[in-house]
């Protein structure tokens, strides 16, 4: 019999403060319509002293509550972000320090809004090694309203914060089944964001290190529609109509429209709510199968196949499949 890692419960939590694109109008040149037109979103949440860690141990709290699990039972926690408090102590680590997980290693991983599909792979292999009974912590999380240059509407109108997380058990007969990661360097500059400032008296770069996130939105667009729906149809190399659901990268309602039509694949079944959260990075696909499994679109344990799908900066993208 395989034995399977599969997601035993799921967690988010989000700011209570939300900004709605009637509230963005009045600090930057931009209407409802504008953002709505090309973006499919009509509001976000926004932290105001929430640091990427809080939502993050918020959400890694709900789990261990959830699961009846103890902290000393968690094997390793991971934490996706390109938003972390600190480059050191990782978020991971505070997190394991919060909830008192003391057997279990943690560390973060950077692969924007790839990263919990980078993660999830991760933590499957993770248990896969392991021979015991165990449980692992993978954990999406972003404040990315604190990268945000609030004049620019190329990139203020898309974001916002979240985090959101599942916990693993392994020797289960279904869950993850396969995955596929890609990268592709040559086009890093598409997404920058964080450039490192430095007032060292030896430092003689004259490059741009800007801490504000920059997009060049076309370029991920089409990367989106083009390559990533491509591997993405080479992936699923079964019928389509297997699948249950496509949950991919909430970044804009437009690349899920492309993403339908380019796989023939009914638009319902791609699932979203950008609407309410925007592009909350690392955050998004673990915040959307959340929402989904709380309204009972999706239930644990009944066996729904599911690909998960995660794009971005980097540029960085992969899938999963799995039944839930």
């Amino acid at each position: 019999m395989a034995n399977y890692n599969r997601i035993i419960q799921v967690a988010h939590a989000v700011p209570e403060k939300i900004v709605t694109n009637e509230d963005l109008a009045q600090i930057v040149d931009t209407s409802d319509e504008w953002i709505y037109s090309r973006t499919g979103i009509k509001e976000r949440r926004i932290a105001q002293n929430e640091r990427t860690s809080d939502l993050c141990i918020k959400v890694a709290e709900d789990l261990l509550a959830k699961s009846q699990l103890s902290p000393e039972q968690i094997d390793f926690i991971l934490v996706a972000t390109m938003t972390p408090d600190y480059q050191s102590p990782s978020v991971a680590c505070q997190v394991q320090g919060a909830i008192r997980a003391n057997g279990a290693f943690a560390f973060d991983l950077s692969a924007a809004c790839a990263g919990f599909v980078y993660a999830l792979s991760t933590a499957d292999k993770l248990l896969k090694a392991k021979t015991e009974r165990s449980y692992g912590m993978v954990i999406g999380g972003e404040v990315l309203s604190r990268t945000l240059d609030w004049q620019d509407r190329s990139t203020c109108v898309l974001f916002g914060d979240a985090a959101a997380g599942v916990l693993l058990s392994n020797q289960s007969e279904y869950g993850i089944i396969r995955d596929r990661l890609f990268a592709d360097g040559n086009r890093a500059q598409a997404l920058t964001s964080g450039g490192c400032l430095t007032s060292s008296p030896f430092n003689t770069s004259n490059q741009d290190t800007s801490n504000y996130l920059k997009m060049n939105g076309r370029d991920i667009f089409d990367f989106a529609t083009r390559d990533v729906a491509k591997s993405l149809a080479e992936f699923v190399d079964t019928d389509l109509s297997d699948v249950d659901y496509f949950l991919l990268h909430q970044a804009n309602a437009r690349i899920l429209d492309k993403m339908s039509k380019k796989l023939g694949v009914e638009r319902d079944r791609f699932l979203q709510n950008m609407d309410r959260y925007g592009n909350t990075s690392a955050a998004s696909i673990p915040l959307l199968l959340s929402e989904k499994i709380a309204d009972h679109t999706l239930s644990l344990g009944k066996n729904q196949k599911l690909i998960l799908s995660g794009f971005g900066g980097g540029l960085a993208y992969g899938h999963i499949l799995l039944t839930l």
